[in-house]
């Protein structure tokens, strides 16, 4: 576990260094928009990322409890649906934070 947490932090300063390179102008130093630009793409792939595990998570355990108790299968599905759509939510509300970095 310790050695995968290390890997993926090390793919993220991997991939994050770009956005630390010269821009085109010539000018030195980090602007503010581009560094916010970047830390915005890092969140929504963290927030997707993470969004799909959650969703894989809640179907699997909804699957499982109509499987065990088929008489609650209407509560379980309306909790289901209710919960996809607010782990969805915080993929789009990173995706409109995206487009206002910009």
């Amino acid at each position: 576990m310790k050695r995968k947490l290390m890997y993926s932090a090390g793919m993220l300063m991997l991939l994050g260094s770009p956005m630390f390179a010269q821009p085109a102008g010539g000018s030195g130093g980090i602007g503010g928009s581009d560094f916010r630009l970047g830390l915005a793409y890092i969140a929504m792939g963290l927030a997707s990322g993470l969004c799909g595990l959650g969703q894989g998570k809640a179907v699997a355990s909804a699957a499982e409890g109509m499987a065990r108790n088929p008489g609650a299968a209407a509560a379980i599905r309306a909790a289901l649906i209710l919960g996809l759509v607010l782990i969805e939510s915080l993929a789009l509300y990173t995706l409109v934070i995206t487009y206002i970095a910009r």
